[in-house]
């Protein structure tokens, strides 16, 4: 039975020929990414927003009905809810936003809580309530920090580990394309204000690590050409690693696409963010693995000879003795 090929072996596209208008487009996107962050703001879910917190036991089954729990507190008009477990499989955290001005009311968010214990006790008899508590802003402007610094950490340890791994140049061009690809995706959440939380912040660590594994594959055969065609001029070499890397690229996103575009189009709305920025993520991803992470490396002065081991003293004085110089 032959194997079905989505590219075949002698793939030869250029893709280096349309370097620079591509990277020109690319600097634009993020640039005007960034510009939709600040301007427009994104929409932020109780995560980094604040709200009210209510703690629930469910004393007479042992697991709480989180999708039903998720329904009905969003129907009682506060946006949608944060339904979590909390502790054992039957205790559930409830995160609610606050009305605009509620935290400055006294007792408005308690209230707002004690609501929706209510609705919950008369729908599920025998729940407990175990707290309360408001959330306020200052403490999730902390959690936006700590959001914020997991993602540099990231792209930073990513960057150190590649220049360990292969060269300086290598490192930074793996950095840039991690931050194309996180610039596009902040900028898709603030045009289209789609919840931002803590959601889609793993689902921009999963991007970073999806983009990552795409590019150390394609600069793995960079480096395994470096040394077998050390005369072939440098973007005729990226295209060539490129395109042998290609069928490998493509079967790797097909297969997450197919797993994701079901649950974007019939998931649970909860999901549906997190969902959507892990398919543009696959998109933005490979993209930057072939247009930005290769290219870049001509212009940071990668050379045919960037992993030929260079020669000291004492090797050279060998030689020397040997007659071989």
């Amino acid at each position: 039975m032959k194997l079905l090929k989505l590219v075949p072996d002698d793939t030869n596209i250029k893709f280096l020929k349309w370097r620079v208008p591509f990277y020109i487009v690319s600097v634009m996107l993020m640039i005007l990414s960034w510009v939709a962050v600040f301007t427009m703001g994104l929409n932020y879910g109780v995560d980094f927003a604040g709200g009210q917190e209510v703690q629930l036991t469910f004393e007479q089954r042992d697991e709480a009905p989180i999708p039903q729990l998720r329904e009905l507190v969003g129907g009682l008009g506060y946006g949608e809810p944060v339904v979590q477990e909390f502790g054992q499989p039957n205790q559930v955290s409830i995160r609610v936003p606050l009305p605009e001005g509620t935290e400055d009311t006294p007792g408005a968010a308690t209230a707002i809580g004690d609501r929706v214990i209510a609705a919950i006790s008369a729908e599920y008899p025998g729940v407990r309530k175990d707290g309360n508590d408001t959330v306020s802003g200052k403490v999730a402007g902390e959690f936006r920090t700590a959001a914020l610094y997991a993602l540099l950490a990231a792209m930073a340890a990513i960057a150190i580990y590649i220049w360990v791994r292969f060269e300086w140049q290598f490192g930074v061009g793996a950095l840039f394309a991690l931050v194309h690809d996180v610039s596009l995706t902040m900028g898709f959440f603030a045009i289209t204000q789609l919840e931002f939380s803590l959601q889609i912040i793993a689902a921009i660590l999963a991007i970073i690590g999806y983009s990552l594994n795409d590019t150390i594959v394609v600069y793995d055969r960079i480096r395994e050409n470096l040394k077998k065609f050390r005369k072939m001029p440098l973007p005729e070499l990226l295209d060539l690693s490129v395109n042998e890397t290609l069928a490998r690229t493509i079967m790797t996103s097909l297969t997450l696409l197919i797993a994701l575009i079901p649950l974007l189009l019939f998931g649970p709305a909860s999901l549906f963010g997190m969902v959507a920025a892990i398919t543009l993520g696959i998109f933005v991803g490979t993209y930057s693995s072939i247009y930005m992470a290769a290219p870049i490396l001509i212009w940071l002065g990668v050379t045919s000879t960037s992993f030929v081991p260079q020669e000291g003293k004492a090797d050279q004085q060998e030689k020397i003795a040997r007659g071989e110089a």
